[in-house]
């Protein structure tokens, strides 16, 4: 178990299991969300679901590996699987937009708290009631909740790919000024042309 707890961190520190080509997809989702989440809520609750659903698959595949020993050494399965995790939460995104919200708050909450403190029980139920309360102050202020959870979401892919796509920046120094940077820059673009949309 403890081989698998450090594979995981591995898999979180060095986004060495992503391909290049799917990292400008994920950067490229990511300035969308940034910029466009709340106009195109339908589309940005797909996308951040996606999202979602793509990097803790990445995340699990350490465990999938060690489980299917056809899917650790098949290139295939290691491209498709974590496409596939992102589709399946990401058609999620298609249903209730609280549900949508409510949940993207979540499993935001859930994907920091898989890379930063680990996948042990104890930490992941802690971050699943940190993110329960996000869900349900968030589900109350839809229009700015949604906004908000889109800006962040957008920053934290652009992030990763930005980390990825250009290895000599230090991503230990730069990881949280970017997704803050990029994340309020999203923010008060979404406030400010959306302040006549309902």
């Amino acid at each position: 178990m403890e081989n698998i707890a450090e594979e995981t961190k591995k898999f979180a520190l060095n986004l060495t299991n992503y391909e290049e080509w799917q990292m400008w997809l994920v950067g490229a989702a990511g300035i969308t969300l940034i910029f466009l989440g709340y106009k195109i809520k339908k589309i940005a609750f797909f996308v951040v679901w996606f999202l979602l659903g793509y990097i803790l698959t990445g995340y699990l595949m350490p465990i999938i590996n060690g489980a299917v020993a056809d899917i650790a050494n098949s290139s295939l399965w290691q491209s498709l699987l974590p496409i596939g995790g992102g589709l399946l939460l990401g058609l999620m995104g298609f249903t209730v937009e609280k549900i949508c919200l409510g949940g993207a708050c979540m499993g935001l909450a859930l994907t920091i708290t898989a890379q930063y403190f680990g996948t042990d029980i104890q930490t992941m139920l802690i971050g699943g009631v940190i993110g329960a309360v996000l869900a349900g102050a968030a589900v109350m202020m839809m229009k700015p909740a949604t906004i908000v959870v889109t800006s962040i979401a957008g920053a934290y892919a652009l992030t990763l790919a930005i980390l990825k796509l250009a290895p000599g920046i230090d991503g230990e120094t730069l990881y949280w000024p970017l997704i803050l940077g990029f994340g309020a820059l999203g923010i008060v673009i979404q406030f400010i042309t959306t302040r006549h949309d309902s």
